[in-house]
């Protein structure tokens, strides 16, 4: 019988259908403003460089448990920044990136032909992950409707939306997965970015949320967006001891180990929390901007209480906004990327340079002008 390529069993890449508007904002007189991937453009902590060159010499193999170094600073980052208790060095698992572990997480775990949940507006890779495993997708986001299912990826703050997930709402998931004996892993990575004080993000190992009890559950966090550490490829997983000693087991068989040097560096920044909070600070002052000069151009932007994007709509086809928007040189990422329910938004980044945010509101300003 022939072999089918995995490959062509996944969908399409997204970002390959943008090629042409690209190349069309490209063409600006002024250049391009690119808020469409999500790449961090500010640099990472001198501290953290520093700590990378440090540890450039050494010969031998990395860990893939982590160094004790590594395993202690993880979970006291996460309890200090945001009230994730009863962790300790069995309970976390560095990883070559947060992409990395989500497309490989139903595999590594064995999760075979069975039902996955992820969210109706979502990250494309939760839903490439769980094909990869040769399991079914199924888009929900109300736990009442989870139904039977091995895996849950949940995603707050969200990517794309900026919707952010409370106490009760996450309590409800993981009642749903104590009563079917399944697995919760909540995709955190943008926790660091909350922009409503009145409805900050939860950790899904809060203990508002667990009472204590991190059974079935597993929070995805990384250092890409918070410490600009993108091209180190840092993440790493927190949670039930079960799950992660499981998880290290395979991954210790697989080769799948975070290089030494960037466990040097990981430290740096789990102990540098003054350098998350400049970054912080860097988005709120480009969100400011970038809010008033959509809403003037007649967007109207939904959810977006947190994380490094807005989620915004003129009220038609995602495709047309990213043409008009690529005619001032603005290249943006289509709603439907992340699933039907997108089709009529665009999701707008907070990352660019501080000069290419304000010629991106500059030019939607001269827009309103020219209409």
């Amino acid at each position: 019988m022939a072999r089918t390529p995995l490959g062509h069993t996944l969908p399409d890449f997204p970002w390959n259908s943008l090629a042409q508007v690209k190349e069309k904002a490209a063409s600006h007189p002024d250049g391009i403003v690119d808020l469409s991937v999500g790449n961090p453009v500010d640099e990472v902590a001198p501290g953290v460089q520093l700590a990378l060159s440090e540890n450039a010499g050494v010969p031998g193999y990395p860990q893939t448990m982590g160094t004790p170094e590594l395993r202690r600073a993880i979970p006291a980052a996460l309890e200090r920044r945001y009230n994730m208790t009863g962790l300790d060095e069995k309970s976390v698992l560095p990883v070559i990136g947060t992409k990395e572990a989500i497309a490989m997480l139903p595999t590594l775990l064995g999760i075979r032909g069975e039902k996955v949940i992820i969210p109706s507006v979502a990250y494309p890779t939760y839903e490439v992950g769980v094909l990869i495993a040769g399991s079914q997708a199924v888009r929900e986001d109300d736990p009442a409707k989870f139904g039977e299912a091995a895996l849950a990826f949940i995603n707050s703050p969200s990517n794309p939306t900026g919707k952010v997930l409370g106490v009760d709402h996450l309590r409800a998931v993981v009642a749903w997965a104590r009563e079917h004996n399944a697995i919760v892993a909540a995709d955190e990575c943008y926790m660091g970015f909350g922009w409503d004080d009145a409805n900050p993000p939860v950790s899904i190992l809060d203990p508002r949320v667990t009472d204590g009890d991190h059974t079935g559950l597993i929070a995805m966090h990384s250092l890409s967006k918070t410490a600009n550490m993108a091209s180190y490829r840092a993440g790493f997983l927190a949670g039930d001891r079960e799950l992660i000693a499981e998880l290290l087991e395979v991954r210790k068989h697989s080769g799948l180990m975070v290089p030494g040097p960037i466990q040097g560096a990981m430290v740096a920044a789990l102990e540098d929390d003054s350098s998350e909070q400049l970054q912080r600070n860097r988005y709120v002052a480009r969100r400011a901007k970038l809010v008033r000069a959509l809403t003037e151009a007649g967007f109207t932007i939904e959810d977006s209480e947190a994380g490094m994007y807005l989620w915004a709509t003129r009220g038609e086809n995602c495709r047309t906004t990213v043409d008009w928007l690529a005619e001032l040189g603005i290249l943006v990422a289509p709603g439907d990327f992340y699933g039907p329910l997108g089709e009529l938004y665009v999701r707008v980044g907070l990352n660019g340079t501080d000069e290419r945010v304000d010629a991106a509101c500059a030019r939607l300003a001269q827009a309103v002008q020219n209409a």
